[in-house]
């Protein structure tokens, strides 16, 4: 392979978003292990730097809260990203990424899919390749299904495993608060609960025993209406019993939040961070300072959305 070309800048460094699942609806198993989805994607304003640096040799370092949780070998995600990219232009992938970590780790946010969106357009701009935005999207893709969302940011609506995009518009801001749990969630493991869950109930697990996931049509207005109200009575997870039942201590942060005035709560995509959705600032400051304070979180984040995806800073 020959050598990148000669980089514009000596570190590019991307600021990228984590994610809330106002809506995710799961459908059944398929053939090929995977759920049809109807996912409907807020990026919010808690982010992770990816920064990217010439290096003879791929390398990869971690900071920030959790880091130690965040594997550092050609496993991360991340690292991936580099080395798709570079396949793809067939150039070496010789680059040193440092994640700088402030989205929970093992969350339901998307954090690993947000570093891996933001090391493909740190390294792009690095290496002076220009990859047209759609072939970049596509690179996403197959990296996994939340990446493609990480890279756009702002709201869309993710069907078929959440890899396929539709931009949706959004009339306001939304004021969130995310109570951060003690450990993580295996989102396979989630996937397998909310499986075996169906089956317990009866319903069965398969693609051809669970209707097509479709968007709520009261949640997108409530979406383009800019109203909190309205979206709080159509919020919904299908992997929240899922999670809950992984984890049942989640009960008790979601009764938490609820009780400290949010207007409505959810487990936040595979969990087991917790979301709240608020009415303003004000109550988000409050509530964030309820959730702390009631000994059922590590942490509250009040922030906000949408948020803007991967942008070089």
């Amino acid at each position: 392979m020959s050598q990148p070309a000669a980089a514009p800048a000596r570190t590019v460094t991307v600021r990228v978003p984590a994610k809330v699942n106002v809506q995710l609806s799961v459908g059944g198993l398929r053939a090929d292990g995977f759920h049809p989805l109807a996912n409907v994607f807020l990026a919010v304003g808690l982010y992770d730097s990816v920064s990217a640096t010439p290096a003879q040799t791929p390398r990869l370092t971690v900071s920030g809260p959790d880091a130690a949780l965040v594997p550092q070998d050609r496993s991360n995600l991340a690292a991936r990203a580099a080395r798709l990219l570079a396949q793809r232009h067939g150039i070496e992938a010789a680059v040193h990424l440092h994640l700088a970590k402030d989205i929970p780790v093992a969350g339901g946010m998307a954090g690993g899919s947000a570093d891996a969106a933001g090391a493909l357009l740190a390294c792009d701009r690095l290496w002076g390749l220009d990859t047209p935005r759609e072939e970049l999207l596509a690179l996403c893709a197959e990296l996994g299904s939340d990446v493609p969302f990480s890279f756009a940011g702002g709201a869309a609506l993710g069907q078929g495993r959440g890899e396929v995009l539709t931009p949706l518009q959004v009339g306001g801001v939304f004021h969130w608060v995310f109570a951060v749990a003690d450990g993580g969630l295996s989102t396979p493991d989630v996937y397998r609960e909310c499986d075996r869950l169906r089956e317990a109930e009866g319903t069965g697990s398969a693609d051809t025993d669970i209707p097509e996931p479709v968007a709520s049509e009261a949640l997108l207005a409530a979406l383009r209406g800019g109203d909190p109200q309205a979206l709080a009575a159509t919020v919904h997870n299908d992997l929240q019993a899922a999670a809950l039942s992984l984890r049942p201590a989640l009960a008790e942060t979601l009764t938490a939040g609820l009780e400290a005035g949010a207007l409505a709560g959810l487990v936040s995509g595979s969990g087991p961070t917790c979301a709240f959705l608020l009415p303003d600032a004000d109550s988000a400051a409050r509530t964030a300072h309820a959730l702390t304070t009631s000994g059922t979180c590590r942490a509250a984040r009040p922030t906000a959305g949408p948020a803007p995806g991967a942008t070089v800073v």
